[in-house]
């Protein structure tokens, strides 16, 4: 059932950002171009392993947002961006993340106390972002219901399962090596 994301992995260029070895795919980079093909793939495996009794699908701008958009329009469950921008809005919550390659402040608006969520972001590498988010989201009193990374890479997922006791789901997990890219499991393996 992974078909197109297993192709579209094991073809990403990779790119070094100093010693980090930076994949580029239309997941997590928005290019080369999304097949559609692959959106619906995602959203049915993500719709398939996550908890879907939720109240709202959340996802963190930028690379979150086509992924919340393709299982809002799969489930008919509505969806927020957490974003880099600050709006002043009532309730608003900042977060501050710091993940492997820079640290920046988040925003939540519009998520209320009992509310119950599923988290989706495209790439779980440090956890940084992950944790930060989880540890917020808790505070402001939402019940996480399924935490969803669809690529997953090195040990962050272990690392917010650590700092945070909440499990990350990942679809796919990747390593580079010799520049490129190898799918060393996937969800449903």
């Amino acid at each position: 059932m992974l078909e197109e994301v297993i192709k579209s992995l094991e073809s990403s260029p990779v790119v070094k950002k100093g010693e980090y070895n930076y994949f580029v795919n239309p997941i997590s980079d928005g290019v080369p171009a999304m097949d559609p093909k692959m959106l619906r793939e995602l959203s049915l495996i993500v719709s398939k392993y996550a908890d879907l009794d939720v109240d709202k699908i959340v996802a963190v701008e930028a690379m979150g947002i086509h992924l919340a958009t393709a299982l809002s329009l799969a489930t008919d469950i509505p969806f927020v961006v957490i974003r880099k921008r600050q709006y002043g809005l009532e309730g608003e919550t900042e977060v501050y993340q710091k993940t492997g390659y820079g640290s920046s402040n988040l925003y939540v608006n519009d998520l209320h106390a009992g509310e119950k969520i599923l988290l989706i972001d495209d790439v779980v590498s440090t956890g940084g972002t992950l944790i930060a988010l989880l540890n917020t989201l808790k505070d402001i009193g939402l019940e996480v219901k399924s935490t969803v990374a669809v690529i997953e890479k090195g040990e962050g997922k272990n690392i917010v399962k650590k700092e945070t006791g909440v499990d990350v789901i990942s679809i796919v997990k990747i390593n580079v090596v010799n520049g490129k890219v190898v799918i060393e499991k996937t969800i449903e393996d």
